[in-house]
This record gives C-alpha cells, sequence and structure tokens, in this order.
C-alpha cells in the first residue's frame, strides 16, 4: 500500500493530488508550529515553508514534536526540515532561520503559498502575517495562546470577533479592527489562564509561560485539519 493510502480512503485520489500540489508556510515552528508541520508532511502537502529564528533547547522537550536529545543546538527549522523529509522525501521543504516580523516581511513572496499558518508570539508579527496574506490573497489560519493552559480538549476553531477569555485574541481583535481585518479564522481556548507556581524569566525580562506536551501539540493538530480541509475544500 501507498504510505497515503489511507488518508485516501478518505479524501480521494483527487484530492490527495491537490495537497501535493500545495505549497503551505508556517511561521513559528516551535510547539504547535511544530506538530503543525508533522501533520501536514503526514498529509502529503507537496511543498513546506518554515521560519523560525530559535535553536532547540532541553526547555523545549517537553513539548515541540522535533525536539530531542539529539536535536538540541540545531534550528528548529532545520530539525523540522530532517523530519519532514524522512516522511516524504519528495516533499519540497525550505527551511529559513527568520524572526518575522513586519520590518522584514519584504523579503518574502506571499504570493507563492497557498496557505499560511501563524504560530508565531509575537502580535507585531501575527499582525503582519494577516497583512501580507490579504495583500497577496492568500488563506491565513491563526494560532492563539497555548501557554499556561491544561486543556487540549478546550480549543475552539472560530473567527477571531466570535472569541472569547483569551487575552492574545482580545489584543489580536483591537489591533485588526485598527487595520480594518474584518475575519480571521483563529484556533482559540476558552480555559482560563493558570497562574505558573514560580516565576522565571527570559533574557528579555519576559515571563516564561508554564506549558504541556499535550496542549500545544492539540493545536497544532487543529490547525493542520484546518488547514487539509480547507485546500481542498472540504468541510
Amino acid at each position: 500500500m501507498d504510505w497515503l493510502s489511507r488518508t485516501q480512503l478518505l479524501l480521494g485520489e483527487d484530492n490527495i493530488n491537490k495537497l501535493k500540489k500545495a505549497r503551505v508556510a508556517i511561521f513559528g515552528i516551535g510547539g504547535v508550529g511544530g506538530y503543525a508541520a508533522e501533520a501536514l508532511a503526514r498529509s502529503g502537502i507537496g511543498a513546506l515553508d518554515l521560519f523560525d529564528h530559535d535553536k532547540i533547547c532541553e526547555s523545549n522537550i517537553n513539548r515541540q514534536i522535533h525536539a530531542t536529545r539529539k536535536t538540541i543546538g540545531q534550528y528548529k527549522v532545520d530539525a523540522a526540515k530532517e523530519r519532514i523529509l524522512d516522511i516524504n522525501p519528495e516533499a519540497s521543504v525550505n527551511a529559513r532561520a527568520l524572526f518575522f516580523l513586519p520590518e522584514n516581511s519584504g523579503e518574502i513572496d506571499f504570493t507563492q503559498f497557498d496557505y499560511i499558518i501563524d504560530a508565531i508570539d509575537t502580535i507585531a508579527g501575527k499582525i503582519g502575517l494577516v497583512l501580507k496574506a490579504r495583500e497577496a490573497g492568500v488563506l491565513i489560519i491563526s494560532a492563539m495562546a497555548a501557554g499556561n493552559k491544561i486543556h487540549p480538549a478546550a480549543f475552539e476553531v472560530a473567527d477571531i470577533y466570535q472569541t472569547e477569555m483569551c487575552p492574545v485574541a482580545r489584543v489580536m481583535r483591537r489591533e485588526l479592527r485598527r487595520h480594518n481585518i474584518e475575519k480571521l479564522k483563529v484556533v482559540y481556548s476558552k480555559e482560563p489562564v493558570i497562574a505558573p507556581r514560580e516565576i522565571i524569566s527570559s533574557e528579555g525580562k519576559r515571563q516564561i509561560p508554564g506549558s504541556t506536551a499535550f496542549v500545544p501539540a492539540a493545536e497544532g493538530l487543529i490547525i493542520a485539519g484546518e488547514a487539509v480541509r480547507d485546500i481542498i475544500n472540504m468541510t
């Protein structure tokens, strides 16, 4: 049996061919984006563009699918690329160690993508991606906060203006209104944020959120499922 034969039983040969021809950009290859990339690779997406400037460290091992003792010190995009090509050697994978911000958005040709996944942390970057997607006429889905949460079943798919409880979504709604963005598909959780039991700060003095193996993974898999169905236009 072909490695995609089980997927083809559900989606059909024509849709498998659509996925093979699709090009998806994933911005942020961490806990959420890493699982999204993995699922898209296993779904037969033909071309994947991975954007993330971070290297894998020990604290990533609890939640990032490409983070192992062996990959510590590697760029996340490089580790993800290696995994994807091990899954599907015929895939085209473009790995870029880039911290996306509106200031460097001109370095990327967004018109080449069929779909964009926003799995980055900064509000400025997220808004920048939405604006570039609108300009290029490309579908986009955006991940809301997964940190400081422990219930993977609490995630929902919704338009940004229908969200509630999520602090990141609240800020996003405000900023999107300023840019006259009328809609945005997001994955978010209504679970109240849990206060960490201790305070740990990064070098930039930002408080580090708590995380689990299953919450960001669940969000990433939901996002991948939405991307696949959107690409093949299957509800």
